[in-house]
């Protein structure tokens, strides 16, 4: 018998068409019902609780009780890396799903990640951050510089708002649309926090994409375009 990490079994629990609706839609970041995520499955209560019910099994999401509701959210940010990944990995070999709209272009250009900001503006938070030197990436570790804590502190993002434990500063994510690192950990959800604070951008209802206002947008690029 062979010892070690199971894939086999992560990658089975993923790999179930509906399981797989239900982790993306939980990459809003947002805590959702069983109700809602049948709905983003396309599948009934009952099959989503089954479903839920797997992935809670092995910490791919986690519960918590609201008076009748059972709300369900990613474990970790890393479970939204691992997904990011293989949506980028599934991209580069042309394996895509149909869909209609606009949306799709507008999920390119900026979307959620869990907590940070990803699609064309996060790749450009992270480029932009390391060009002017408030980030340094050696291999695939990834450090906040004593420049980059004061322009962020200029943000109104202090080092306490980057003290969380057991998360690291600055952490880079593959982006599965640019195909290119973006921003992630606390730097990056501090980030977007500001960009909902100051205005310049807001999420769509039920949806992953984030949209930015015309003076937002045009800010954000004289940061870091």
């Amino acid at each position: 018998m062979k010892e070690g990490p199971d894939i086999a079994l992560v990658a089975s629990l993923i790999g179930d068409p509906a399981r797989a609706n239900i982790l993306t839609a939980l990459m809003s970041g947002k805590a959702l019902t069983v109700s809602e995520l049948a709905g983003e499955a396309g599948i009934t209560l009952q099959t989503a609780s089954s479903h839920l019910k797997k992935l809670d099994d092995v910490q791919l999401v986690q519960q918590r009780k609201q008076g009748r509701h059972r709300y369900f959210a990613l474990a970790g940010e890393d479970i939204a890396e691992l997904l990011e990944t293989l949506m980028g990995f599934a991209a580069r070999r042309g394996l895509l799903r149909t869909r209609t709209g606009p949306g799709n272009e507008d999920l390119r250009k900026a979307r959620i990640c869990y907590d940070h900001l990803a699609g064309e503006l996060g790749v450009m938070l992270f480029d932009g951050s390391k060009a002017r030197g408030y980030i340094c990436e050696t291999g695939d570790e990834v450090e906040l510089t004593s420049k980059g804590s004061s322009f962020f502190a200029g943000l109104g993002i202090d080092g306490e708002r980057l003290s969380a434990p057991r998360r690291p500063v600055c952490k880079c994510c593959l982006d599965w649309s640019e195909r290119r690192m973006h921003m992630a950990g606390q730097l990056g959800a501090a980030v977007l926090d500001h960009l909902f604070h100051c205005r310049w951008a807001s999420r769509e209802e039920n949806s992953r994409v984030i949209s930015f206002t015309q003076a937002g947008e045009r800010n954000f690029r004289g940061m870091f375009g």
